[in-house]
């Protein structure tokens, strides 16, 4: 073999596997989460947002979405296995009904510090942070919180906060699209 078949032979694998570490890392796993209890009203807007943002990206395996429920140390795996992972849910921001606010990374931290307001914060709180102690949780987290009218018995939230889906839906999409590069 001669000097410059071996200078090509590794310039080809080197590429190959350049290549190939490329496309591992663009494939980053992204947990879109809803959560609340759709029983009482505005309680399950984070479950409604994730069900409306399935139907629209039903055929896109680059998400996993999960309807979260009223959350419980069950999915902590489901955090643990993301590299990014968004969480929808209705929670105090002292704004009108229907107000949504992106919380990032250490915000979440802060959002959820403190006094709880709800069992939700409760059980996001504890699962971000079981995720931390064990060394994995996603380097890449969001919580788009929406502001609830009414918590009552009910199985659809009040108008304000449902007229705010479509909005909580394309927050979704900026966000992992950023994560993602596109």
């Amino acid at each position: 073999m001669l000097q410059t078949d071996v200078f090509n032979a590794n310039v080809l694998a080197n590429t190959n596997i350049l290549i190939i570490m490329t496309i591992a890392t663009s494939k980053k796993k992204i947990l879109v989460m809803g959560v609340g209890n759709t029983l009482m009203q505005d309680d399950g807007i984070g479950v409604h947002v994730s069900q409306s943002f399935k139907s629209e990206h039903s055929s896109e395996s680059r998400f996993r979405i999960l309807d979260g429920g009223t959350i419980g140390l069950s999915l902590l795996p489901e955090i643990e296995d993301a590299d990014a992972v968004v969480i929808v849910d209705a929670s105090e921001i002292g704004e009108r009904p229907g107000a949504m606010r992106v919380f990032r990374n250490r915000e979440i931290d802060r959002q959820l510090s403190g006094k709880k307001k709800t069992v939700h914060e409760v059980a996001l709180a504890d699962l971000f942070s079981a995720a931390a102690i064990r060394g994995r949780c996603p380097a890449e987290r969001a919580l788009i919180a929406i502001q609830p009218a009414s918590t009552g018995l009910g199985m659809e939230p009040t108008p304000d906060v449902q007229a705010a889906i479509p909005q909580a839906c394309q927050a979704i999409d900026q966000l992992t699209r950023g994560w993602l590069g596109e």
